[in-house]
């Protein structure tokens, strides 16, 4: 089973450029983010015609995350648990069938910017809240990954520059020791666990000519819970789709199960 992350930045400007690759890439899921649609204006039609289930979780204008799947979709929830009271679309859950059950979470994890202030805040309450339903997705036992936008650099090494990005709310060490927590509950970080060292990037920015002058930063990840890692034959980032026509800053991350 082929998965593959993948922050669209708008389902109508990228629709073009997500088929295109669908088309050529064929993920059995793909679990985007920043869809920046309100459920019932989603695009659904090229993407059921394609094969694909399509369960989305949106807001208008920003955030908002979905599964498109060729597989059977159980048990789809919306939200994560946690706070009742917030009202962003930033997290997505379902079972696909495949030999085995796993439940999929795709998740967009707010920024945090300014810092400090109350969007720094929510950004670690959020991260709080992770840890949490991370810790009861390993108590359910089924094989589990949590995939999508984090929003976090984990290492100096997960960023072309990391001295420009020391007072930044994606690479804090507030926020990287929460992200921990989460990975030291039991989960792997699947890019990590199949490739080293410094030059793997999943996001370039539009501006100052990042792309190509590679000035990248790792922010897309998958964590897999013991029973998914133990079915995972790869990991690995499709870099070349940033330099398509009118791409998005993301760019695909893929984990591959024996599933």
């Amino acid at each position: 089973m082929k998965i593959a992350t993948f922050n669209i930045n708008g389902i109508k400007a990228r629709m073009a450029a997500l088929t295109d690759w669908l088309d050529e890439a064929q993920p059995d899921v793909a679990l985007l983010q920043e869809i920046k649609s309100v459920d019932e204006a989603f695009p659904r039609e090229p993407l059921e015609d394609r094969g694909y289930q399509v369960e989305t979780h949106g807001q208008k204008g920003f955030n908002g995350v979905a599964i498109l799947s060729k597989l059977p979709l159980e048990d789809i929830s919306r939200g994560l648990p946690g706070d009742d009271s917030d009202e962003q679309a930033r997290w997505i859950e379902a079972t696909v069938v495949g030999k085995t059950a796993v439940r999929l979470c795709g998740l967009y994890l707010p920024n945090g910017n300014p810092v400090p202030g109350p969007k720094y805040d929510y950004k670690l309450n959020w991260m709080e809240r992770l840890r949490q339903r991370a810790q009861a997705l390993l108590d359910d036992e089924m094989p589990a990954l949590m995939a999508g936008d984090y929003n976090v650099i984990p290492q100096a090494e997960d960023a072309a520059r990391p001295a420009a990005w020391e007072k930044d709310a994606l690479y804090l060490p507030e926020t990287r020791e929460a992200f921990r927590r989460v990975l030291n509950l039991g989960f792997t970080e699947a890019f990590r666990a199949t490739t080293q060292g410094p030059g793997h990037y999943s996001f370039w920015d539009y501006q100052a000519g990042a792309w190509n002058r590679n000035d990248g930063i790792r922010i897309d990840h998958f964590l897999l819970s013991p029973a998914c890692a133990d079915l995972m034959t790869a990991c690995w980032i499709e870099k070349e789709v940033r330099g398509r026509e009118k791409p998005s800053d993301h760019v695909p991350v893929w984990v591959e199960l024996d599933n």
